[in-house]
């Protein structure tokens, strides 16, 4: 009989392991706290409208087919991609934004209007982030994060200047414009950490997003979720939604199964994509490899404040994805890491997927997603978070130059004790664990217990980190070890 594996998680990273395990022929089941698989990239639908309440930016193209490609598949079998063009616009202030088209030449150009002799500039530093890219996606970050030695290889020994010079410094030393140097700093604020903390070596996020764009999935992000789980159906998962995990069973030091709404599942491995320190809480203390202090010491992405919203009408001055940069970078991320606080005055994010996607809202309407980062485990009270949609709403009617408060069909909101609830989140995180020097590869919490055997873990709290890609990456690290560990 073949071996059972336990998956507690249904996210990216639990998807792409469970498929891996399959292949592998391992019996592979799935446990999902709440009612749609998906974890963090569920979807919200209401009223006609349709909305990915988790991740909305489909970057780095190549590490999806690479995943369906090892199944002999492709993307293109399960879900059809279109790639934005314009692939983003950034607001500075009224009637003031840059569009970043969807091909490069173009944004050579937009460069240049903004600054002379900066596209130029922007050739060798996207070139030096492409160099980047072709070591850290197509190499580093398949590998499982076990030792140091991993990040030595002939092509970083001559780049390790890199990792202690950080992406802030080398933006700002090669272009003298603040909105250029935003725009090439917006980027690694996906792996969670200040540009300032942030290894210039992770650069390679300007070439993902400037090499090789933005995308959308037709009907969104959540189509991918069900791409994974179509595929991981095929090679026979099973799926059980509305099956919270109480414990994680062992016996002398070994992983048995988990137990489930008061029920036994045994099995010989578990793998949990579950928020890693939820998962540990599943354990006794004895058994747990990282305690609360070592936590608390950790840097974590942001949690967020989103906001999604029926508008009768469509909004005009926007792009899908639309960025709000109009008030102090520097003091919103000083509120998120360095004195933690709701922000006076915060950037903005801004989704409308219905602007070139008509299934995501009824003809003639628009669905808008709105996000606000913030510091993990804010107070988080109704009237904050209607505060702040008055805040944003008011700035975005005024940028934008149009009226919207009285166009709003409905309004649903998410924030850090939804993180909390939803996803047993630690602190309500948002993006899991940051990418710093210090949280980079081996540094970051393992794969494998060193406590309990047979117990893995998978998502974005170990390697390689933060974002959808990786955590489709940290599936197959975690499959991988298991296979390599695998007792007969």
């Amino acid at each position: 009989m073949p071996q059972k594996i336990n998956i507690i998680g249904s996210g990216f990273s639990s998807l792409a392991a469970s498929c891996y395990l399959a292949k592998a022929g391992y019996e592979v089941e799935v446990f999902e706290k709440n009612a749609s698989i998906g974890g963090r990239a569920r979807q919200l639908k209401k009223d006609g409208f349709t909305f990915d309440i988790g991740p909305t930016w489909y970057w780095m193209p190549d590490v999806f087919e690479r995943f369906f490609s090892d199944f002999n598949k492709s993307a293109s079998e399960y879900y059809k991609l279109n790639k934005l063009d314009p692939a983003y616009q950034v607001y500075f202030g009224e009637n003031d934004s840059v569009i970043i088209p969807g091909s490069l030449e173009e944004i050579y150009q937009n460069f240049e209007n903004v600054e002379k002799g900066s596209s130029d500039k922007l050739k060798k530093f996207i070139k030096k982030a492409k160099d980047n890219y072709d070591i850290a996606i197509k190499d580093l970050v398949y590998r499982p994060g076990i030792t140091p030695v991993e990040l030595v290889t002939p092509a970083t020994a001559t780049r390790m200047s890199r990792f202690f010079t950080n992406i802030s410094s080398e933006v700002r030393k090669e272009f003298s414009n603040e909105k250029l140097r935003k725009i090439l700093e917006f980027p690694v604020l996906f792996l969670g950490a200040k540009p300032s903390d942030t290894p210039a070596f992770y650069s390679f996020m300007n070439y993902a997003d400037f090499g090789l764009g933005t995308w959308h999935p037709e009907g969104g992000m959540y189509k991918v979720i069900e791409g994974i789980q179509k595929l991981a159906e095929s090679l026979g998962v099973k799926f059980q939604v509305n099956s919270p995990v109480d414990t994680i069973i062992t016996e002398n030091g070994t992983a048995k199964g988990i137990t489930v709404n008061g029920i036994d599942h045994l099995s010989n491995i578990v793998l949990s994509g579950a928020d890693y320190h939820h998962s540990e809480s599943l354990l006794s203390k004895k058994e747990r490899q990282y305690s609360e202090k070592y936590w608390k010491k950790k840097t974590f992405a942001p949690s967020s404040l989103l906001f999604y919203i029926g508008f009768d009408k469509k909004i005009k001055n926007v792009s899908h994805h639309t960025l709000f940069f109009d008030s102090s970078f520097e003091d919103h991320a000083k509120d998120i890491y360095d004195d933690p606080k709701w922000p006076e005055n915060p950037l903005f994010y801004a989704s409308f997927p219905s602007i070139t996607d008509g299934s995501c809202a009824p003809e003639g309407k628009e669905a808008g997603i709105f996000l606000i980062p913030l510091a993990p485990d804010l107070e988080d009270t109704e009237d904050l978070r209607e505060h702040y949609f008055n805040l944003i709403i008011d700035r975005f009617e005024k940028i934008t130059d149009q009226k919207l408060k009285s166009n709003i069909i409905f309004k649903e909101s998410f924030c850090v004790k939804d993180f909390k609830e939803d996803y047993n989140s630690y602190k309500g995180n948002a993006y899991g664990m940051a990418n710093t020097l210090f949280q980079t590869a081996f540094l970051r919490p393992k794969l494998k217990s060193k406590k309990v055997d047979q117990l893995y873990f998978t998502g974005q709290l170990t390697v390689p980190g933060p974002g959808v890609p990786p955590s489709l990456i940290s599936g197959k690290l975690a499959a991988g070890l298991i296979e390599k560990y695998k007792k007969n």
